[in-house]
């Protein structure tokens, strides 16, 4: 079972940036981030595999960058140009397949507990 453990959540004007990090326990090929708002489902924001490969939700395309830092298994998501709409609890997410799956079949993935972002207008 892979642990995942996000922080940086926090409160943040609109137009501003945050910044969220996800250490997990051990290594998985593919990690990334989803996002719910309440009465909204579970979306995905953005995804990397070990080999580097990025893939966003149009939502947050030119706006969040997704990286992570592989000899410590932690993910990284800088958000600039923050909207009021990017409210939501962040969650990070992971598997050791390949990152189509992390989008398709979302039910499968390890996930952390949750970081909330509020983004103020």
């Amino acid at each position: 079972q892979v642990q995942l453990v996000e922080s940086g959540g926090g409160s943040v004007q609109a137009g501003g940036s945050r910044s969220l990090s996800c250490a997990a326990s051990e290594y998985t090929y593919c990690m990334g981030w989803f996002r719910q708002s309440p009465g909204k489902e579970r979306e995905g924001v953005a995804s990397i595999d070990r080999q580097g490969s990025t893939r966003y939700a149009d939502s947050v395309k030119g706006r969040f960058t997704i990286s992570q830092i592989n000899a410590k298994n932690t993910l990284l998501l800088q958000m600039n140009s923050l909207k009021p709409e990017d409210t939501a609890t962040y969650y990070c997410a992971a598997r050791r397949d390949y990152c189509h799956y992390l989008w398709s079949a979302p039910s499968h993935n390890y996930w952390g507990q949750g970081t909330q972002v509020t983004v103020s207008s």
